[in-house]
């Protein structure tokens, strides 16, 4: 039941988040910001969709909370610049609302603490989390630098790529340490053939140098999230 209740709330939102509000109304919020009608439309919807999904008909303090707080997130979220970085704050902001909302009716402070310390003595649960950290990060930049000297040989200019190739390098990592923890290394296999297919196509292989530039960076982010991802198998066992 308690479980049943936040899967409520989140469609609740993603419902009128995504699928319930037409680009008209994310386009005269943003231009209009906080004078928006069609802010405080969007608002509504969400309170009346959370209200009925929830089903609680004598309960108004649930869709009170989420008109407050989506409001003053929608608002704040307008006068921000239009980006990936802002947007995923601003979704992080909802689903917080929406955590605190379901902690708040089913769990008293008690077994939040319970639960909380569990997590912190969770071995397994920070291995995941160094992980993942290492190859989204420490990773990228050691990579970088141990690949810097052929880049700066390169010929023509790169740096219209580059945030691409880092995000790109962070996917295949993630990828590449979840099918090792997950033994799914037929998929691990797919994804090296499909990688190496499309890297020797881009750009039609212009240079010999960037060909074998693109393969050195591809082998050594394959290989050290493969490494990072049997020595966290290893802390799980």
């Amino acid at each position: 039941m308690e479980l049943n209740i936040l899967l409520r709330l989140l469609i609740a939102h993603l419902l009128t988040d995504f699928v319930l509000q037409p680009k008209a109304w994310v386009d005269d919020k943003e231009k209009k910001k906080g004078k928006s009608v069609k802010l405080y439309l969007h608002v509504l919807v969400t309170t009346i969709v959370t209200y009925l999904l929830l089903g609680w008909w004598n309960n108004w303090w649930i869709p009170l909370v989420i008109f407050v707080t989506h409001l003053c997130i929608d608002i704040w979220k307008s006068y921000r610049p239009n980006d990936i970085f802002y947007f995923l704050l601003d979704q992080v902001f909802h689903i917080t609302v929406i955590l605190v909302i379901w902690f708040c009716t089913y769990f008293s402070w008690e077994e939040i603490v319970t639960l909380w310390n569990a997590v912190i003595k969770n071995r397994q649960i920070w291995a995941l989390f160094l992980g993942y950290l290492v190859v989204i990060w420490p990773l990228g930049i050691a990579i970088g630098k141990a690949t810097e000297k052929w880049r700066e040989g390169l010929d023509g200019d790169t740096k219209g790529l580059a945030s691409a190739g880092i995000w790109i390098g962070r996917c295949e990592r993630v990828l590449i340490l979840t099918f090792i923890l997950t033994n799914q290394y037929t998929a691990l296999g797919f994804l090296i053939t499909a990688k190496s297919i499309l890297r020797f196509n881009d750009n039609d292989n212009k240079t010999q140098r960037r060909t074998e530039y693109i393969l050195v960076g591809t082998l050594i982010s394959f290989a050290s999230a493969a490494l990072v991802g049997i020595i966290i198998t290893l802390l799980l066992k």
